[in-house]
């Protein structure tokens, strides 16, 4: 019997590579001679790095970079591929975890700092860039990594303008004359997990600027000023990227991207899958076991249990999910899994769930592997 295990990280707990460990160590005590695949997994956000250097040959890279508000920062990305590919998390650079509460503004946060990992790579020789967009504490619509790429974005007079949003209300004209002469020598591959617009209700600025620290007051100003930047963009680009879905995500950053590269947006996990080969590692599989901290009914909307969920549906595979905790509504999720399981094993403060994750999810996958073996023999 194969049994492919696919999790994301539970959240401020186990990584993914820990909750593979977890979920076989549970199986074994019931099945001790099924083979056992690990493919621990992320979305495209935090832990995208990690996950795809999972048993390959990477070579891990360290760059002093700005964060969000121009501060020096260490980010962490790596090469693939015998350094043809880069993989780049934006979260790393221009993170909303890179920033205390108090320094949240996305008046003036930038992705700046994520522009100069790309640079960076772009010198190295790359053929192809992986970038993961979860996690961003910008709103600039990836003004800042054109800034860093050599782009100018330039005043009425003339004047290059400060990095941010807010600055580009003041944008009269995009120079993209000087740009990294490498831009058109890459293949850039967007991993998103949103299909939001760029601007509007449904936008970058109205959905996800509160979390990035803005006040109702802001929210409009933020969508103005995007937006007047993305109608500058039209007869650079040929398009009006206002209203296309996913360019909503980190802020409006594949409107940057795509002013300097011909950009392909895939959802994160599905990214994620084809690099690291999924498909084949599933071949002949008996069982896939998926989860992440938390599943409800946003589970469907890119998340990586959904993913492989979608993966195991095509291939006839059985799929099953352990999960931290289950939400309401649940209907839907019966549709793409055969069965969903919680791991938390009592009532408990969140602290002390996450304390006993390890222990938990063990044994959820002991009693779920049990219920199989039931299973079985009652149906012989």
């Amino acid at each position: 019997m194969k049994i492919v295990i696919a999790p994301d990280s539970f959240k401020e707990s186990l990584s993914a590579k820990a909750v593979c460990e977890c979920i076989e160590r549970g199986f074994k005590v019931v099945f001790p001679d099924a083979e056992y695949h690990h493919l621990p997994l992320a979305d495209g956000g935090e832990g995208t790095v990690e996950a795809l250097t999972q048993g390959r040959k990477a070579r891990l890279m360290r760059t002093e970079v700005s964060d969000p508000i121009g501060k020096k920062v260490w980010a962490n990305w790596a090469l693939l591929d015998n350094d043809k590919t880069a993989l780049i998390e934006i979260a790393a650079a221009s993170g909303l975890a890179l920033l205390a509460p108090e320094d949240r503004n996305p008046n003036i946060t930038s992705s700046y700092g994520t522009g100069e990992l790309i640079r960076t790579a772009l010198d190295q020789g790359v053929t192809k860039i992986l970038l993961g967009l979860g996690g961003s504490a910008t709103n600039d619509a990836g003004a800042g990594i054109v800034q860093a790429l050599g782009g100018k974005l330039l005043s009425h007079t003339g004047t290059e303008l400060q990095v941010g949003a807010s600055a580009l209300t003041h944008l009269a004209k995009i120079d993209l004359s000087q740009q990294h002469p490498r831009c058109s020598e890459v293949e850039f591959i967007v991993a998103c997990d949103v299909s939001n617009p760029l601007t509007g209700q449904r936008g970058a600025s109205h959905v996800f600027g509160r979390q990035k620290g803005a006040s109702s007051e802001m929210i409009n100003a933020l969508d103005a000023a995007i937006h007047h930047f993305a109608q500058l963009s039209i007869p650079i680009l040929g398009t009006d990227h206002r209203h296309t879905p996913g360019f909503g995500a980190a802020g409006g950053t594949p409107l940057g991207l795509s002013l300097l590269f011909d950009i392909t947006i895939k959802p994160g996990i599905d990214m994620i899958l084809d690099e690291l080969n999924a498909d084949h590692i599933m071949q002949d599989a008996s069982l896939m076991i998926t989860g992440e901290g938390r599943m409800d009914t946003q589970t469907l909307q890119g998340k990586t249990p959904f993913g492989v969920a979608l993966r195991a549906n095509q291939k006839g595979i059985p799929v099953i999910a352990i999960a931290g905790s289950l939400g309401k509504e649940l209907d839907p999720l019966y549709t793409h899994f055969n069965g969903l399981f919680a791991s938390v094993r009592a009532p408990q403060s969140l602290d002390s769930a996450l304390s006993e994750a390890e222990v938990n999810i063990t044994s959820s996958a002991r009693n779920v592997a049990a219920m199989l073996k039931l299973g079985a023999v009652i149906n012989k």
